[in-house]
């Protein structure tokens, strides 16, 4: 194999390395460009790989877009909001941000990112949520309903929720 050799990672489209963040699935090698690509494939395959005469969401260019507003447990100083703001705009599938005080809302890709991602992203960061236990609820809805709505997207059997 060629050392210039390079592959598509199949959740986000770009080539990459046949030896970056390698995952063999059903036979068949697979690459990514990070690690959030790498987990999002392997929590939900077929998004992105479809199946004989069933192309996947991702193979038909679909894009789900989710805006979300995440609460912090206080508000950012600029530099704070701007070290912030780089750490979630790295991510792939982030299409809109913005921070004000203690509010950041974000507007994304959810067949490449999901709250959950975007919320360890923000913990390591530094950033801490708003703990009260209505914006814990708030934010366990969130996880759930995303679950089911990838569930629904996959192709194949639906998985998840109903």
């Amino acid at each position: 194999m060629s050392t210039h050799t390079r592959v598509k990672d199949v959740v986000c489209g770009m080539m990459v390395a046949p030896d970056s963040h390698p995952t063999d699935y059903q036979g068949q090698p697979f690459a990514f460009c990070s690690a959030q690509c790498h987990d999002r494939f392997v929590t939900n395959p077929h998004l992105y790989i479809g199946r004989p005469g069933q192309p996947a969401p991702k193979q038909q260019g679909l894009k789900v877009l989710k805006r979300r507003q995440f609460v912090l447990d206080k508000s950012l100083d600029e530099n704070q909001a701007q070290a912030l703001h780089a750490s979630i705009s790295a991510m792939m599938g982030i299409e809109t941000l913005v921070i004000e005080g203690a509010h950041m809302t974000v507007t994304y890709d959810l067949l490449q990112a999901t709250a959950e991602q975007i919320e360890a992203v923000l913990a390591e960061a530094g950033a801490r949520l708003g703990n009260g236990w209505a914006e814990r609820l708030r934010r366990g809805f969130v996880h759930y309903t995303e679950e089911c709505e990838i569930g629904q997207l996959q192709v194949g059997p639906p998985s998840g929720c109903h």
